[in-house]
């Protein structure tokens, strides 16, 4: 198993490789990187102890993000409403924009570029966060030979979160070449070893799996394993959520669990915010990571996901765990939105690793999610 930086061959960097990034420079941090922070297939990212509240979100464009929070303390008050240190925690408010300089930063080289996308337990919180680096068009995307800071724009939308420096609310995949499986080579690797079982354990036959530009998934509202519930609802007005507590919170105080319709469709309001499940379990095998990415926006105006990133391994382990839900974290926008059981709701990319991982989900690492059904995030306690 190679553990040079530089990918053998086209791919998502895995775990090791990503270790001997950081050993060659090609990633540095304010405070020395973590053993936890390396994953399977991605890199968790770190907020720096100040945080920026600004008027609106931005791109940088042509200049570099320091640059304009420079003008803004050299008396030009366009964009940063207040500096908020982070050293001690501080809590976001909904609704409000924030810009927190991460304490990692880049020196990549010019076959690798970067992709980012928020943890799990982000999503699940309704905190809308995407990274920024200099003189760019795009969010999440990190450009080839990039070197220079990564910046975090987070806004909280259901819940105020209390965050302090420290804090990962994102992750950093590292990608050289062409990673993308087609459509094609995603059937070749069903009938290699189903993708997707249902509830019964039973793989879903390859004639029934819909695949377009990914493999596509759909939403569950039968309740059948979730003990009559669907999904859940946040609460309009609930109290803040303070991301270092785990299995604390009591989740009547959030949300508000939706019992299963009296038919096969729910109608979603608008600008609220859901936890639904998937229909099917999905399987990440090693020697592969995979994306949760939108559907198809003609397909109906609501956000399916915000946390999307599966890890090698992800409902899969040692080979022996037979697929894991999807939960998605579901926003109708601007009118209410109706929606049927089984209807596709997202899709799946799935991408080569560019080596064997040296780590798997679940397999001998604190995986929050393996085993997941209806599962809100680990802050909220369970059963």
């Amino acid at each position: 198993m190679s553990a040079t930086p530089v990918a053998p061959r086209p791919g998502v960097l895995p775990y090791q490789a990503l270790r001997a990034a950081a050993d060659a420079g090609w990633i540095t941090a304010d405070a020395p990187i973590e053993e936890g922070q390396f994953q399977p297939a991605s890199l968790d990212l770190r907020l720096g102890p100040v945080a920026y509240q600004l008027r609106a979100s931005f791109l940088p464009y042509r200049e570099t993000v320091q640059a304009r929070l420079d003008a803004t303390e050299a008396g030009d008050s366009e964009l940063v409403i207040d500096r908020i240190s982070l050293e001690n925690g501080a809590t976001l408010q909904r609704g409000s924009v924030y810009l927190v300089p991460l304490l990692e930063r880049l020196a990549l080289p010019a076959s690798v570029r970067g992709r980012c996308n928020p943890k799990s337990t982000t999503g699940r919180l309704d905190v809308f966060t995407r990274v920024i680096t200099d003189a760019t068009p795009r969010f999440d995307e990190v450009a080839a030979g990039y070197r220079g800071a990564l910046y975090l724009e987070v806004s909280p939308q259901s819940f105020p979160v209390r965050v302090r420096a420290g804090h990962s609310l994102n992750q950093l995949r590292l990608v050289s070449g062409a990673s993308l499986l087609s459509d094609a080579e995603l059937v070749e690797l069903y009938r290699t070893g189903p993708l997707l079982y249902d509830d019964d354990d039973r793989p879903v036959p390859i004639e029934r799996a819909t695949f377009n530009d990914g493999l596509c998934m759909g939403i569950d509202l039968s309740g059948r394993k979730t003990g009559g519930i669907i999904g859940f609802r946040a609460h309009p007005n609930p109290p803040a959520v303070d991301w270092s507590r785990v299995d604390y919170y009591d989740p009547a105080e959030f949300w508000e669990p939706i019992k299963r319709p009296g038919r096969d469709s729910y109608i979603l309001e608008a600008n609220r915010f859901y936890i639904l499940v998937s229909k099917e379990r999905i399987r990440v095998p090693p020697g592969f990571a995979a994306e949760m990415v939108v559907y198809d926006a003609g397909a109906g105006e609501i956000r399916t996901h915000y946390a999307g990133f599966f890890d090698p391994g992800f409902g899969y382990g040692d080979g022996g765990v037979l697929g894991t839900k999807v939960v998605m974290e579901v926003r109708a926008r601007e009118v209410p939105f109706l929606v049927y059981d089984g209807q596709i709701s997202f899709k799946v990319l799935f991408e080569h690793l560019a080596d064997r991982p040296g780590r798997l989900y679940g397999v001998g690492l604190g995986s929050s999610y393996q085993h997941q059904t209806l599962t809100l995030s680990k802050q909220f306690r369970r059963g």
